[in-house]
């Protein structure tokens, strides 16, 4: 059967104070798209027949093996008004460690049908009108998380809550494989 997952950055420490916000802007603006998604920074998304999963799961474990962790600061909200997304950013140096483990993990599952994510951030909301937009840029204008970012989580769809759940994490071995280098025999 297939089944719908998504690769993210996830710190369990992030997931009350983000809570916070979202409800907070819920209670101005009602619903709207993300509002009780748990606070991660999205990888990629991936639909695949279950049987895969342990072959995938194999290639993440490899592939976070030669992760080192690292601190990420998230200090500024941005959005991206013609999506509607409103978000915390990280900051320059987090965006340095962040994105080049994104490609390498979207080199490694490059075989299956891929949402990824270029640019890493933390969504607030999604899909939201410009007025909401707005109001949500007029909350909220400083930030000031963080954490440590060790391990690479792996989340399921379910379909009847209509939300991700972890359902298994990849930590980082700190054990960088060499790069192949192509040397010369003369």
């Amino acid at each position: 059967m297939e089944k719908k997952y998504s690769l993210v950055f996830y710190s369990k420490t992030l997931v009350e104070p983000v809570k916070k916000l979202k409800d907070f802007l819920k209670s101005k603006i009602n619903w709207y798209n993300s509002c009780n998604s748990e606070a991660h920074i999205t990888i990629c998304e991936f639909t695949i027949d279950e049987s895969q999963l342990d072959s995938i799961k194999q290639k993440l474990f490899q592939i976070s093996d030669t992760f080192t962790p690292f601190q990420v600061s998230l200090n500024h909200f941005d959005s991206y008004p013609n999506s509607g997304a409103f978000f915390i950013s990280p900051n320059e140096d987090a965006v340095k460690n962040l994105k080049p483990i994104m490609q390498k993990i979207h080199q490694v599952l490059k075989s299956l049908k891929l949402k990824k994510s270029e640019d890493p951030h933390m969504s607030i909301g999604r899909r939201l009108t410009p007025e909401n937009l707005k109001i949500a840029s007029e909350l909220f204008t400083t930030i000031d998380l963080n954490f440590l970012c060790s391990e690479i989580v792996l989340r399921e769809f379910d379909p009847i809550a209509k939300q991700f759940f972890v359902i298994d994490a990849f930590p980082f071995g700190s054990n960088p494989k060499p790069e192949l280098i192509q040397g010369s025999l003369f």
